[in-house]
């Protein structure tokens, strides 16, 4: 007779073992957030296949550098417990500012450039400590510096483009490099610089640190308050950096630059795992966010549904993913 029961052991830790592999892989935030991106791919794509063309996948590579570019910044502000809503009006504000530098001051480039990025770290300079020195919620303080750069935006241009622009910026925002544009491969670059400062080096341990319990940041050595104000300055520096890449690409300096841009920075990085709570999430998470975010814009388009229909996919897309990382976080309560 045959021994069923020495045959089932083996059949049985060998099951076991492909459970453990498989629940240990879907612990890896990066991979939960990977599998509805590699659903809505082939969801669009046997929709209408054009979606996988060499051509649209440039055109939404392009089209989330400019967002990309802030969501980097947006994920070390927010794992530290902050968030900003100033974003997309910083990014006109540097925009116009370095327009206007060039076009009005006749600055040479380098310097409008600069004055541009001066002006995104100067709006993260006052969020910071409005909300840190001053206590004011981050929700009303960058809430209110979207309305004061929106309205300092209008003042400077008095709401009317401002051109021309010397060539070499049209020439730069043209280029593609690579098949796509300056501003997704810095986009990439900066991505990569990002991965490494979070993996690799201790002020991106701290940025988790103060995210998880500032109190534990404190008993360490490690100022909440410096690692926050950082992360004010770096997104709005990120901001400046996106609509001064933008502003390239249209070769003119217009006051709609970033309009509504903030809402879905936060929808792509928080779709891609970065808690709204601090202290989880990571580079390649939110990468994934952005891209779930694109593909589903792009996916809607192309399969002809309502533009409407697609702020109504994303609103419904954050609220998901946020009551996700609300679960998450009470399930590791329970823990």
């Amino acid at each position: 007779m045959l021994d069923t029961k020495s045959d089932a052991k083996p059949q049985a830790k060998a099951g076991q073992r492909t459970a453990d592999v498989f629940r240990r892989l879907f612990a890896i935030p990066e991979v939960g957030v990977f599998i509805p991106l590699l659903a809505f791919v082939i969801i669009f794509y046997l929709v209408n296949p054009v979606f996988l063309s060499p051509a649209n996948i440039t055109t939404m590579l392009r089209s989330m550098a400019y967002i990309g570019i802030i969501a980097i910044g947006m994920t070390f502000l927010l794992i530290t417990g902050a968030f900003d809503l100033s974003v997309g009006a910083t990014a006109g504000l540097s925009a116009i500012v370095c327009s206007y530098a060039m076009v009005n001051m006749n600055l040479p480039i380098p310097l409008a450039v600069l004055a541009g990025l001066a002006t995104g770290a100067a709006v993260g300079l006052v969020n910071g400590f409005v909300v840190l020195k001053l206590g004011v919620p981050a929700f009303i303080a960058t809430l209110g510096m979207l309305n004061i750069a929106k309205g300092i935006t209008y003042l400077i241009s008095k709401g009317y483009t401002i051109y021309p622009l010397p060539d070499a910026i049209g020439e730069f925002g043209e280029a593609e490099p690579f098949g796509t544009s300056w501003g997704f491969v810095i986009f990439a670059l900066m991505a990569i610089v990002a991965a490494f400062v979070f993996t690799r080096t201790a002020y991106g341990r701290k940025l988790y640190v103060v995210g998880g319990n500032q109190e534990v940041a404190r008993l360490a050595g490690i100022s909440p308050t410096r690692i926050q104000l950082s992360g004010f300055v770096l997104v709005s520096i990120c901001s400046a950096v996106a609509g001064m890449l933008l502003m390239s690409r249209l070769a003119t300096g217009q006051p709609t630059i970033g309009l509504g841009w903030e809402l879905n920075v936060i929808a792509g990085v928080v779709i891609g795992g970065v808690s709204l709570f601090g202290g989880a999430g990571s580079i390649l998470g939110a990468v994934i966010g952005l891209l779930i975010m694109q593909i589903v814009t792009s996916g809607l388009v192309i399969s002809n549904v309502d533009p409407y229909w697609q702020t109504v996919a994303v609103g419904l897309i954050m609220i998901v993913a946020v009551a996700i990382d609300i679960l998450r976080r009470k399930s590791k309560a329970v823990a």
